[in-house]
């Protein structure tokens, strides 16, 4: 079984709990904290994959790590551990986020700009996209990259809108090779 069928297994169980006791918004903003933490704590993540440490040990450090969410977020992380699936923690938050955004009408957008984008901004380049890609609006992540000289690149899922400068000057090159 690959490994994003098997977060996503644990994502939807999860998801359908989540939905059934209204819960969603807490249990992805809870599971957005596990997946950072994971992700900027080499030294955390290396302690839940390493074979030396036991299984009630990996337990009680997640325990402690996260004790405060909800015990449905606890338990599934506790049972991926009684698993062996430390590995896919990260993957089935991803996967749930995904739930909750598709449950929302909602997609990740990634902008890069050369400046800081504003809020009249962001939501203007939500409502113009969000209908492009068939969601009701974007969950904007600013990105600043000098290198793109001006304008906009937006990146939603595996797709991707390029009005910036240098994407410009890279298809005119391009065009004028060929």
């Amino acid at each position: 079984m690959s490994s994003s069928s098997i977060a996503k297994r644990y994502a939807t169980a999860l998801f359908q709990l989540s939905k059934e006791h209204q819960l969603l918004d807490r249990m992805e903003e809870e599971l957005r904290v596990v997946k950072n933490v994971l992700v900027d704590n080499g030294e955390l993540k290396a302690v839940l994959k390493s074979p030396k440490v036991s299984i009630d040990k990996k337990k009680e450090i997640i325990s402690g790590s996260f004790g405060a969410v909800h015990p449905f977020v606890l338990n599934t992380l506790l049972i991926l551990i009684d698993r062996h699936r430390e590995d896919y923690i990260t993957d089935m938050a991803d996967q749930f986020i995904q739930l909750a955004n598709d449950d929302r009408g909602i997609a990740e957008a990634q902008v890069y700009t050369t400046r800081p984008i504003t809020d009249d901004e962001r939501q203007a380049l939500s409502a113009s996209f969000a209908a492009k890609v068939g969601k009701q609006s974007l969950r904007i992540n600013n990105i600043v990259d000098s290198n793109l000289l001006g304008g906009v690149k937006v990146r939603i899922g595996n797709r991707i809108f390029d009005g910036s400068l240098s994407g410009k000057l890279e298809r005119l090159e391009r065009q004028l090779l060929s």
